[in-house]
């Protein structure tokens, strides 16, 4: 554990070969917490509050999307859910439920690791920088300019929309219908088409190559995240 640093993470994982691969690649950047189930999970998250929490669905007493509902009911912060279920609706589930990211077992430590950067950055920055800068795409959210590779884009307000709403997000999963309830609304949920023809519309204005994105990054069956520079 690390007395020095103030960023405190809470594992929840009920294997111990995982808790213990965490400790070691973590133990040394952050003060580390562990719970080995939801219940523990809950009453950890509470008294120990911490910065970021790295959230095992698999618990044996609690599932983890209830714990995350249970943890949204008072708390904003930070999940990150690793798990080894790899389908899209428990993907949907664990995002829609108000987790914050969520990475398939096995994982990357480096990705891991800038993950836990960018969850750490959305929580210090109370509101959005008025200044959103990440390779060759500036957002200015003061007066709605929009800049890529040294010039200006011209969007429709909702393509703006959809970007904005992404920028205040930005290295998070927003699921499709995230974006939807809060562009158009919760008469469009099930027209996941409208959303999927404004990205292709943004893209084309923004990437360099819109089929080889490079700032909006599709999650698979699950909805899109705007990459920021260090992930």
């Amino acid at each position: 554990m690390n007395s020095d640093n103030p960023v405190r993470i809470l594992v929840v994982d009920d294997e111990q070969p995982i808790r213990r691969f965490l400790q070691t690649i973590l133990e040394g950047e952050f003060r580390l917490h562990l719970a080995e189930g939801g219940h523990a999970a809950l009453a950890a998250a509470a008294t120990t509050k911490p910065d970021v929490i790295l959230l095992d669905l698999g618990l044996p007493d609690l599932d983890g999307i209830e714990v995350i509902r249970r943890i949204r009911e008072w708390s904003q912060v930070p999940i990150i859910v690793l798990s080894v279920r790899e389908r899209e609706d428990d993907k949907v589930a664990a995002l829609d439920a108000g987790a914050d990211d969520y990475l398939t077992k096995p994982f990357g430590v480096s990705e891991l690791k800038a993950r836990i950067r960018a969850a750490l950055r959305r929580t210090l920055q109370q509101t959005p920088e008025p200044v959103f800068t990440s390779g060759d795409l500036i957002v200015n959210l003061t007066d709605r300019r929009v800049l890529c590779r040294g010039e200006e884009v011209s969007l429709t307000p909702t393509e703006y929309d959809i970007l904005r709403l992404l920028v205040t997000h930005a290295g998070k999963v927003l699921t499709h219908s995230q974006i939807l309830r809060q562009v158009w609304g919760i008469a469009y949920l099930e027209q996941p088409h409208v959303l999927r023809v404004n990205i292709s519309n943004l893209r084309r204005k923004i990437e360099q190559n819109p089929s080889i994105p490079q700032h909006i990054i599709t999650e698979p069956g699950v909805g899109y995240r705007l990459r920021t520079t260090e992930i």
